[in-house]
């Protein structure tokens, strides 16, 4: 077989890889050892995918990956709210099939790789399927190992590391003294199902008979099951690619042997009419081989949130270790360590330094042991992958190698290819020459100036700290009503606070400070605060505890505000505060979280001056999420039929139009397990219409998507687009982008 790319392992990442170079007519094979696609978030293994936003288990807002990985999540959770990991399956075969310019083959396995002797570049691979007893041998100028175990580049003899370095190699204050063998260990899950009535359960000879072996037995509680019991980990002690067998014997031992503890100890009644419904056959990895390019990722690239002229991704993860002897360790099951927001990662992880045209992609890439604790989840693997295909089509195209697209000219237009396909680079805007909307006269039926986030009738209580997260002008000296109501006679202390670093929902630089007296009872609460936004970004209108106080809620939601409390993060010493060890070269700040859906509220308040920062030119401004800002277009409240215009003083010719919409890039949207009530964002436009001139380009009745692309089959000229927004969730309709080619 011969293509023009080869992608080895279809996890996440191979899948995300695959689809954004196929899709840009690269022809790819995609060679999946397993019978199913999505590796560890496959129905063979059934973990949630994660990244950046971290559950919203950490400061990181609207920090969900974007492009493929996007899509798919969003898809799964249009389809599949349950958290069904086997319909997750058939989303990524779907994608997967669907691609004209994508050969599959699953169940085949590589076992083998040919190099050349001047260079080290591959110039085949052979795998081997068990099922239909064919080999195949393929051959192409691109590969990929997207593997996990990174196959292909220990048989093409790329560099690779594993274990823990020393803290002397990159300075990484977290990383042991010496290097050690230190890894990540495997899990194994298991999903149990109420059957109504009393079920018998009679465990397997193999299974742990002594539960308190596992020092957190007592943590065990009959609701855990699936990836909420990511805790039974074993074999980071072992070598987790030559005894991964061994690794899940033992795994089944421990999963078989929890479940007859939960069920035949007497601790646990209400386990009764519970049955074992599916227990894991394979396990998923977290750490074996990790491969070196011309940069590593370390620790203080993730923490210090360090700039890279080649930023092409971004992960948001905490630094999260575990100890290696995993569910049989004394230790807790993880340490994790947030930085304040998302950092950037550089091209140059993502190609083995001497194998000259092999592309490095999700858990293998070049990073240290300590910052592989952040790069390793699936939303972050994937979203990187996404950079390894496009590449790929730069490299076909230009009939490079991946090293040479580091050169700045080639490197400024991939950061833009990828830009125009949904991807984020913190603190990069698209600037597409080619986009037509650029040069566009943009008017609306109407914009919102919100005035007021409109009481509900709730209230709660001031018993934690608690701010609204709003965009505000650079400038602007922000006033703001506060419906309250005092039990008795009291201080109410407010703070605004803006992030240090230009994206960052972390609140570290304090403005202003202010109290306000209250009387007893129901009453209009003035905060002005006297300090002007030193820049346009997000500010913390931030409230004090104070038992005494009641604040009044709104169910109002719009797109670039949120309603925050400092929380407790249950994965880091169950703390509202981060507190690293001291010289460990972490920052100790506090962690301000929202509330999902449909519990979630925001502050009622009104705002002095209103908030004038949803005008349509923003669609056209390069950034296409709530990235210290709105970056959205939003019609008026009462608008019953929201329309964007596009005019031009000369007629265009139009072949293609991108719209961008908002899907509530602040929701994980986990794959699997973890179910939801939404099918729809809330401010997603679900229904709209595009019209040139008088002529209807495409009347959309279901959407549920970010991103919507029209590409014409016949070319229209006009002077005039018009976008009419006939249907959206419960919020106001919110469009962040609109390009015209």
């Amino acid at each position: 077989m011969d293509a023009d790319f080869v992608v080895v392992g279809g996890g996440l990442s191979g899948v995300c890889a695959a689809i954004t170079a196929a899709r840009q007519g690269v022809s790819t094979i995609l060679v999946q050892d397993r019978p199913v696609l999505g590796g560890n978030a496959s129905s063979e293994v059934r973990l949630w995918v994660l990244g950046a936003t971290s559950h919203m288990g950490n400061n990181n807002r609207w920090a969900r990956e974007g492009g493929v990985i996007d899509e798919l999540l969003v898809e799964n959770m249009w389809r599949n709210p349950e958290g069904n990991a086997v319909v997750f399956d058939s989303i990524l075969l779907e994608w997967t099939l669907r691609e004209s310019n994508i050969t599959l083959l699953l169940n085949t396995a590589v076992d083998s790789a040919e190099t050349a002797t001047e260079d080290g570049r591959i110039t085949s691979v052979s795998a081997f399927c068990s099922q239909n007893q064919i080999r195949y041998n393929m051959a192409a100028p691109l590969f990929c190992d997207a593997s996990g175990d990174g196959i292909l580049g220990f048989l093409a003899g790329a560099a690779f590391r594993v274990g823990a370095e020393s803290r002397a190699e990159f300075g990484e204050l977290l990383a042991p003294e010496a290097e050690d063998h230190s890894l990540l260990g495997h899990s194994l899950y298991f999903y149990t199902r109420d059957t109504g009535k009393p079920v018998k359960y009679v465990a397997p000879s193999f299974a742990l008979q002594d539960i308190t072996a596992i020092p957190r037995f007592r943590e065990l509680r009959v609701t855990d099951s699936g990836c909420r019991l990511w805790w039974l980990e074993y074999g980071g002690a072992r070598d987790t690619v030559y005894e991964t067998e061994e690794i899940k014997y033992e795994l089944w031992k421990v999963a078989y042997g929890v479940w007859n503890y939960i069920k035949n100890s007497g601790e646990f009644p209400e386990a009764e009419t519970l049955t074992l419904e599916w227990m894991g056959t394979i396990p998923g990895k977290r750490e074996s081989r990790r491969f070196e390019g011309d940069y590593m990722l370390t620790q203080q690239d993730v923490i210090e949130q360090r700039h890279h002229d080649d930023a092409v991704s971004f992960g948001g993860w905490a630094v999260d270790l575990h100890p290696p002897d995993g569910v049989y360790s004394q230790q807790p099951g993880c340490t994790q360590w947030h930085s304040k927001g998302v950092y950037t990662i550089p091209y140059r992880t993502m190609y083995s330094r001497n194998v000259p045209n092999l592309f490095l992609t999700g858990r293998i890439l070049s990073a240290s042991h300590i910052a592989f604790g952040s790069t390793r989840v699936m939303a972050t693997c994937a979203h990187n992958s996404q950079v390894v295909g496009m590449a790929a089509v730069f490299c076909k195209h230009e009939k490079v190698l991946p090293r040479d697209l580091t050169k700045p000219e080639r490197m400024t237009r991939l950061q833009q290819a990828l830009l125009a396909h949904g991807q984020h680079i913190p603190g990069a805007h698209l600037h597409d020459e080619q986009d037509k909307a650029q040069s566009a006269n943009i008017t609306a039926s109407s914009t919102l100036k919100l005035a007021e986030l409109i009481p509900s009738g709730e209230w709660e209580a001031l018993s934690q700290p608690m701010a609204l997260l709003v965009p505000l002008a650079a400038g602007t000296v922000p006033r703001f009503t506060l419906p309250v109501r005092a039990k008795v006679a009291t201080e109410l202390r407010c703070e605004l606070w803006i992030g240090s670093r230009e994206g960052n929902t972390t609140p570290d630089v304090k403005l202003d400070a202010v109290a306000v007296a209250l009387k007893e009872g129901e009453q209009d609460t003035v905060i002005a605060f006297s300090a002007a936004m030193p820049s346009s970004t997000h500010a913390f209108v931030m409230l004090h505890t104070n038992e005494d106080v009641s604040v009044a809620l709104s169910t109002e939601q719009i797109t670039g505000i949120l309603t925050l409390a400092q929380k407790m993060n249950k994965a880091v010493a169950k703390s509202t505060v981060q507190s690293p060890p001291e010289g460990s070269g972490v920052d100790t700040f506090a962690f301000w979280l929202p509330t999902r859906r449909p519990q979630a509220r925001n502050l009622a308040m009104r705002f002095e001056p209103a908030l004038d920062l949803f005008a349509a030119e923003n669609v056209r401004n390069g950034i296409a999420r709530p990235w210290s800002g709105v970056n959205a277009w939003l019609p008026e409240k009462n608008d019953a039929q929201p329309m964007l215009k596009l005019t031009w003083d000369e007629p265009q010719t139009i072949r293609q139009v991108v719209l961008g919409f908002d899907t509530d890039f602040d929701h994980p949207m986990e794959s699997v397990l973890m179910g939801h009530p939404e099918r729809v964002m809330p401010a997603c436009v679900t229904a709209f219409e595009l019209r040139a001139d008088d002529s209807v380009l495409a009347h959309v009745e279901e959407n549920h998507q970010t991103r919507y692309t029209l590409a014409l089959a016949e070319p229209v000229t006009t002077g005039e687009l018009t976008i009419t927004i006939v249907g959206h969730g419960d919020a106001i309709p919110a469009i962040f982008e609109v390009r015209c080619y």
